[in-house]
């Protein structure tokens, strides 16, 4: 089967699954197709024991797709844009310190508490109650790297429809889109210390120094120029549609220029998007211009394109080979990565002068708010195959589905109790 069949046929499914949630369920869209999706996966496992002709056809199916690939190497940048285009820049400028620091600092104290916690807890004291499951030390801070960046999809999705305030609401999502930069930066790194293809020649503090400001200023700089060269063709036309399918190549260019020069995608687009979305909004109020056409496209694809990842996620259960033989690691790292969260955020408040002080609803939505989702799964996969692949990809599984079932479900009942 080809892409665009094997595409086609997930966009139905998740029409099919949007509706049934929507008619049935009435939960958010994203977590309910999710829910529907592993529903009809542990189905199909069942009927496979007695016919496993269609199971054998929806594996045929996801082993045709690579969602490494499909998310790092497509989706991503498009929710990415898609999310940022929304952004007010003058909310993010009013939370400046605390997103740089969340989406940094946060990310590499979240990487080694839960790299250490998590090997001490599988290695020592799992086996005094006769559990085998031992993952080695770097590979327990590669589960960290991976699992650290809280998900801008998932946030986006999940977070806008909880009743928070804006300022809080702008921590929680300018962290997920600024943080997945520095976390793959500590992704390749750890991942080359532990031997794997992504290979550095030269991990010295230089050279790690070298690729943070070429990742992240590289692409900061890309995307604002990809930006302003979009926004100026956009209000040098009057025709809609073309402004439409300029921010489209905007996207795509970003993916093919980020590629070639080795920077950071994700930046690239969020750069470009909140530019673009800022300037583009003024410039129709100033003109009086409807500023509809591209604010409608770019929802619809937001919209779209979550139900066919949140399709996947609850898709990639069927897929991951021996899920049940680590559901207590798996418990363990969700307890271990909420520990780490909580712990990452304090930390810097504690020794940062900010301008507000943190209450303590606010480190509840923080920490419970910090959702993990794709992007999280999608680097597991990335792996190539080790002894410890298959531990990693499945206990980061089972953190990602608490987080988008459980907190997500419940972070805008926590956030309305709390009143923050």
């Amino acid at each position: 089967m080809g892409l665009f069949y094997s595409f086609s046929i997930l966009i139905i499914i998740a029409t099919v699954f949007s509706y049934i949630n929507t008619r049935f369920l009435k939960l958010p869209s994203t977590i309910g197709i999710m829910v529907v999706t592993m529903i009809f996966s542990v189905c199909l496992v069942i009927i496979g024991r007695i016919d496993s002709d269609p199971l054998q056809r929806v594996y045929g199916l996801l082993n045709n797709i690579d969602f490494s690939q499909l998310l790092m190497g497509g989706m991503l940048y498009f929710l990415l844009f898609a999310g940022a285009i929304q952004i007010n820049i003058h909310d993010l400028q009013e939370q400046e310190l605390p997103i740089i620091i969340f989406s940094t600092l946060s990310v590499i104290i979240s990487t080694f508490i839960v790299g250490f916690l998590l090997y001490y807890s599988l290695n020592f004291i799992l086996p005094l109650f006769g559990f085998t499951n031992q993952i080695s030390l770097i590979y327990c801070l590669l589960f960290g790297a991976i699992i650290s960046p809280t998900d801008p999809v998932a946030v986006l999705s999940i977070l806008k429809e909880a009743k928070v305030t804006k300022a809080l609401e702008t921590k929680v999502i300018g962290e997920a889109l600024f943080n997945d930069g520095f976390a793959i930066i500590a992704f390749t790194v750890i991942y080359s210390i532990a031997g794997g293809t992504e290979q550095i020649s030269d991990i010295s503090v230089l050279s790690i120094s070298w690729m943070l400001i070429k990742e992240v200023v590289g692409a900061f700089l890309v995307g604002l120029a990809l930006g302003y060269l979009g926004f100026y063709a956009m209000k040098t036309t009057e025709d809609y549609k073309l402004t439409v399918l300029i921010t489209i190549s905007v996207v795509i260019g970003g993916y093919i220029i980020s590629q070639a020069m080795n920077i950071s995608g994700p930046l690239t687009m969020v750069s470009a998007g909140v530019l673009i979305g800022n300037a583009n909004r003024k410039y129709s109020a100033k003109k009086h211009i409807e500023n509809n056409f591209v604010k409608t496209f770019w929802e619809l694809t937001d919209e779209i394109l979550n139900a066919v990842l949140f399709l996947l996620i609850g898709f990639e259960i069927l897929i991951i080979p021996d899920l049940n033989n680590y559901w207590i690691p798996g418990l363990i790292a969700i307890l271990v990565v909420l520990l780490a969260r909580y712990l990452s955020i304090k930390i810097p408040t504690l020794v940062i002068p900010f301008q507000e002080k943190y209450s303590k609803g606010t480190f509840i939505i923080l920490v419970w708010g910090g959702l993990r989702g794709g992007v999280s799964i999608a680097l597991a996969l990335s792996i190539g195959d080790t002894l410890q692949r298959n531990a990693i990809v499945a206990i980061t599984y089972f953190v990602v589905v608490f987080s988008i079932i459980i907190q997500g479900l419940s972070i805008g009942k926590i956030a309305k109790k709390i009143k923050c």
